[in-house]
């Protein structure tokens, strides 16, 4: 697939400007094992890039102009380097442009260049795709002007162009994991610092199975800004009690219940989330590292019901697939997975039953919702890179 995705936008890129690319560059999607909202919240997260990815084909121009090609939409802007980049109403080139004008800001040299991208990371699945194009550019950029930036800078530059020409005020999490991934590896990032260290993903007799409920309701971002104001006012509140907190992270469980008329019942649920959910990130680690998969799969699925019923970022039809997951033995953990109100759920599955399940499931969705479920079945895959061509 992975070579079909490279093969098919190069020919795209021949076909539109006479002349093969000189640079292919993959970024991929990325997973979240566990540690949902928590990346704002000075927490720790266990993402990984994913073998679904973003092919960049691109050549430098000459001049300053430049083109961006999206296959998949069958879009095309154009613009040049040397006007002021600002957010336009198409969502995709601002992905792009926000990180152009980090680099700018920076006072880095680019030149025009041309770019066609192709993409085999759903959209709207809550697999990062908005990262991974970000990214991209920022990696491909770096590496073709020599601009000599740390895959730390870069991660940050794509986390910045979310910021302020995408308008969501994401974490750290999604472009991280992008840059970092290695094959066969989680990795535990502190969003705080950006320490982090790597974990090798061996699920044993289960492989990682993503259902998308194609569905995507239309309050993610606000619903999203929304959560990160609760906890923030949430923290705040703690803090005046108890002074000796400094962020979540050394927030217990105890203290919160302390509060629970102080905090009202909303932010109340919100901050006891928060807290439960760092602290599963590290009994997942130690599960990981002990070889004990069954108890992964169940601090995801109890992460799920966290996130359905205290944080409030779920949705009918994600709930569904995971409270049908019940219904299988060969599942041992399932949770919904990335920002909410849609997506993806993640799920762990015998890998003998695989496609027994992915049957099943899809009949089941079909008859409660009469929305035809896709599938992945995914592996963990290296962050972005220049393809050798």
């Amino acid at each position: 697939m992975k070579k079909k995705l490279i093969q098919n936008t190069s020919e795209h890129f021949e076909k539109l400007f006479q002349k093969k690319p000189e640079h292919i560059f993959l970024s991929p999607g990325r997973i979240n094992i566990i540690g949902e909202h928590v990346d704002y919240n000075d927490g720790f997260v266990l993402p990984a890039a994913i073998n679904k990815y973003i092919c960049f084909a691109i050549s430098k121009n000459e001049n300053s102009e430049c083109a961006l090609v999206a296959k998949d939409l069958n879009e095309v802007y154009q613009f040049d380097l040397k006007d002021t980049l600002q957010p336009i109403d198409k969502m995709w080139v601002n992905y792009i442009l926000g990180v152009l004008q980090q680099l700018k800001e920076k006072g880095l040299k680019l030149n025009g260049f041309t770019i066609v991208f192709s993409s085999t990371i759903p959209m709207g699945a809550g697999l990062s795709s908005s990262a991974a194009l970000e990214c991209g550019i920022a990696y491909a950029m770096n590496n073709m002007f020599d601009l000599n930036l740390s895959k730390e800078e870069i991660a940050l530059i794509g986390q910045k162009a979310e910021h302020t020409f995408a308008g969501v005020n994401c974490g750290i999490m999604d472009q991280f994991a992008s840059v970092f991934g290695k094959k066969n590896k989680v990795i535990k990032l502190d969003c705080t610092t950006l320490a982090y260290e790597y974990h090798k993903a061996n699920f044993k007799e289960y492989q990682l199975v993503l259902f998308d409920s194609c569905v995507k309701h239309t309050h993610l971002t606000s619903g999203y800004n929304d959560r990160r104001n609760e906890v923030e006012q949430g923290l705040a509140i703690i803090k005046a009690t108890y002074p000796e907190v400094t962020s979540f992270r050394n927030c217990t469980e105890k203290m919160v219940l302390s509060l629970k008329d102080k905090l009202g019942e909303i932010i109340f649920n919100r901050c006891l989330f928060v807290v439960h959910e760092i602290e599963r990130v590290e009994l997942a680690v130690k599960a990981l590292s002990e070889g004990n998969i069954e108890q992964l799969g169940n601090l995801m699925t109890k992460t799920h019901y966290g996130l359905s019923e205290l944080y409030e970022v779920s949705c009918p039809e994600m709930d569904f697939l995971v409270q049908e997951t019940n219904n299988f033995s060969a599942i041992i953990g399932a949770r919904m997975m990335g920002g909410g109100f849609g997506g993806c759920t993640i799920n762990l599955v015998k890998k003998d039953n695989v496609n027994a399940v992915i049957e099943k499931m899809t009949q089941a969705y079909k008859t409660k919702y009469n929305i035809e479920l896709k599938s992945y079945k995914i592996k963990i895959a290296k962050g972005t890179t220049e393809y050798a061509i």
